[in-house]
């Protein structure tokens, strides 16, 4: 079983930063792809940014120039770096990975999501 904490939400300005951190662990044996998605009130769920294994990044087109995604593999966390926030970013954020577990099975895994609320 693998599990995802994500942490580092919260109340901000327009124009601040807030960076969110999302730490794996459990029965793992390696992550792929990591990344991050939001949803806000009466929307789905869409793309943030994510991450490959080796570092490869892609941002979703309202995020681009503000929004940073990196990861520490060695600990199994994903970040986001969210600066020059507006009050559109306002959602649940929520971190996902292609985990392979020691069983050498495959699956997405996500975190309980982590309230980012921006305010005008």
């Amino acid at each position: 079983q693998v599990q995802l904490v994500e942490s580092g939400g919260g109340l901000v300005q327009t124009g601040g930063s807030l960076r969110l951190s999302c730490a794996a662990s459990g029965s793992i044996f390696s992550i792929n792809a990591m990344g991050w998605y939001r949803q806000a009130p009466g929307k789905q769920r869409d793309v943030v940014a994510t991450i490959t294994s080796g570092g490869m990044t892609n941002y979703a087109d309202s995020v681009k120039g503000r929004f940073t995604i990196s990861r520490d593999n060695a600990k199994n966390t994903v970040y986001l770096q969210m600066n020059s926030l507006k009050f559109e970013d306002t959602a649940v954020y929520y971190c996902n990975s292609v985990v392979v577990n020691t069983g050498r099975a495959q699956f997405v895994s996500w975190g309980q999501g982590t309230q980012v609320t921006v305010s005008s």
